[in-house]
């Protein structure tokens, strides 16, 4: 058999993939909805919606295919998404970009973390720093970037980063700081405070500063507050957002990045040898989508709230501790009043023991810290509710 060396190695090494003997696990997400398919459990783990997005986002992307929207758009994108993503900062948060040259649609948030990375960090001696437990892309691109990765914990049960910690983790050598706000895995919303000292650290050691606000319009109680709208954070801020969880549309991966042109510049160079474009029908539906009217984002945020207190009953009803989201799709329950010592090994028991599946937070932590969350386990609410209903009535024969 071949030995195949490379980067890929690296990227399976980040994302805590690859085994002592060379050989390569599958993600925790593919791990989990196979097992759920094999049990017939109810999957809480994978983060994907079980319903579609408004008829009018729909209707958009059939009528953009039945008139000829179907060959590749312009590098960019196309005009019209480019100027409803500005139209939206603006509506939303009060912030001007230029269509033409301070934002790039990808093919997802995913493809605008990775194309970032890659044009903005230039191996081991750059540093990307990240808040752990992290979405699990994150440690996978910015190995496969060559750079070094440094981690701020977020600690049970409020998942806030300590401010001296954060100041610790960054250095001149910090290339970027990345940001996931509303955070994923754990649902926090992190304080102004948080905000302010990230910005005044990126000015201190000329740090970029990298958000990705994919739930940005998924945030309970609380208002989302761009970095970018703080001062002295423009100038040195790439924000990533996509149009797959704001309307249920996570199949269609339409992304983007926003921010200063130079810096979008380089991100381009990048992008354009990656997927070059994507999603040509998708992305007059996700500009009708932006400029839906303000109800629909404020009953989207309702909704998902609703379905965050059904499942957060259900947890606590069946002997999990709790930790209320702020944001998100997700909820982590502590399992250890249930008799639980390894997340994943209760994970991996769950579908049989109650017809549900759910996600360890091990799996998005780095090895040195799986210690600190090893009972934690993340459920995603983003289903039916009479799907999260029937998990909350599962869950309680944990507890009979």
């Amino acid at each position: 058999m071949t030995h195949i060396d490379g980067a890929w190695r690296r990227a399976a090494r980040g994302a805590g993939l690859l085994g002592e003997d060379g050989s390569v696990a599958p993600t925790i997400f593919a791990e989990m909805s196979a097992l759920a398919a094999a049990t017939g459990a109810l999957n809480l783990g994978q983060g994907f919606p079980d319903e579609d997005g408004p008829e009018a986002v729909l209707e958009a992307a059939r009528t953009a295919i039945s008139h000829g929207a179907n060959q590749y758009p312009p590098g960019r994108g196309t005009t019209d998404l480019l100027e409803a993503i500005a139209e939206h900062q603006q509506r939303f948060y009060g912030l001007r970009l230029d269509p033409t040259s301070e934002i790039v649609v990808t093919a997802g948030a995913t493809e605008a973390l990775a194309a970032t990375l890659l044009a903005l960090v230039d191996g081991p001696d750059d540093e990307v720093v990240v808040f752990e437990p992290y979405y699990d892309s994150y440690a996978a691109c910015v190995a496969l970037s060559g750079a070094t990765l440094r981690t701020v914990p977020l600690r049970w049960p409020g998942f806030q980063p300590d401010l001296d910690e954060l100041a610790a983790a960054v250095s001149d050598r910090t290339r970027i700081i990345l940001v996931n706000d509303p955070h994923n895995p754990t649902g926090a919303v992190f304080e102004r405070a948080v905000l302010e000292e990230i910005v005044r650290l990126a000015h201190r050691h000329d740090a970029v500063i990298v958000t990705d606000e994919v739930y940005e319009h998924l945030v309970f109680d609380v208002a989302h507050t761009p970095i970018a709208t703080l001062p002295g954070a423009a100038e040195r801020t790439l924000a990533i957002s996509s149009g797959g969880k704001t309307f249920r549309t996570t199949g269609w991966k339409i992304g983007w990045v926003s921010g200063p042109a130079d810096l979008l510049t380089a991100v381009l160079t990048v992008k354009q040898f990656l997927t070059y474009v994507n999603g040509s029908p998708f992305q007059p539906a996700i500009a009708t989508g932006l400029r839906l009217p303000d109800g629909f984002f404020h009953d989207l945020a309702s909704d998902m709230k609703g379905k965050r207190d059904i499942l957060g009953a259900g947890l606590e009803a069946a002997g999990f501790d709790v930790s209320p989201p702020q944001g998100s799709y997700f909820t982590v329950a502590d399992a250890a009043p249930l008799g639980a010592e390894d997340a994943g090994d209760f994970c991996r028991t769950l579908p049989e023991r109650a017809g549900v599946v759910a996600i360890p937070l091990t799996a998005f932590v780095t090895a040195r810290r799986r210690a600190e969350y090893a009972t934690l386990v993340r459920f995603a609410a983003c289903k039916r509710v009479d799907v999260l209903e029937e998990a909350a009535s599962r869950l309680r024969a944990l507890s009979a």
